[in-house]
């Protein structure tokens, strides 16, 4: 946590550079989220709140969960907040939601089947979790783009099976860690902790043209 609270002006600095989150982020959540109008979501990771802004305009009720104080009340413009200790602790009664979502978040959390556990906790029989995260193949220890002799961009798979890997990613003076686990990793995880996967997206890199035919993100929605 005290990790996430010297990295917060760094955060906000690339959201404010970066309109992914306006034009590619958000929309593939939107996408994939299938909420009824009056649905009461949970918000795992709010950040600044800018997906809960979203969501609200919309009529949706969205309650947050943010580690950093300081974007926790930013956040508090948008819905209710909790400032929690940490990503998988969620302090609130079981079946009190009626779906969930993390955008961005679960690939910077170690125990990501934790995350599955609590959540299915918290959110009522036949309610949802969306997700949005950074595609395994991107964050495979030791994966990178490369380009051949033609000019070709291909990508180089590094540790994509290495159960316990992890990629650390320069952040200002300090790094931000991208947890990684396969494909088939995150949905056994997803389906033993009760969750039945009911759609899947993947997307291209939203600003590099020459990565077309290269995963960047992936999104899901259980029920």
């Amino acid at each position: 946590m005290d990790q996430w609270n010297d990295l917060e002006p760094w955060w906000r600095e690339e959201l404010v550079a970066d309109p992914a989150y306006e034009s590619v982020v958000t929309p593939l959540l939107l996408e994939v989220l299938d909420a009824p109008p009056d649905a009461r979501l949970l918000d795992l990771g709010c950040g600044d709140g800018r997906v809960m802004r979203a969501l609200v305009a919309d009529g949706l009720k969205v309650v947050g969960v943010e580690l950093v104080p300081a974007l926790a009340r930013t956040a508090l413009t948008h819905g209710p907040v909790v400032v929690g200790r940490r990503p998988e602790e969620l302090p609130f009664r079981s079946a009190s939601f009626d779906g969930a979502y993390l955008v961005l978040v679960l690939e910077h959390v170690e125990d990501h089947h934790g995350v599955f556990e609590r959540v299915a906790r918290v959110v009522r029989p036949g309610g949802s979790l969306s997700l949005v995260i950074n595609h395994p193949v991107w964050t495979a220890p030791g994966s990178t783009p490369i380009t051949d002799d033609d000019g070709e961009v291909l990508w180089r798979p590094g540790g994509y099976f290495d159960r316990q890997g992890f990629t650390e990613v320069p952040a200002g003076d300090d790094t931000v860690v991208f947890f990684h686990r396969t494909t088939a990793s995150l949905l056994n995880s997803a389906a033993s902790a009760g969750w039945a996967l009911e759609v899947m997206e993947e997307r291209p890199h939203h600003e590099l043209d020459d990565q077309g035919g290269i995963p960047r993100l992936l999104a899901c929605r259980w029920r």
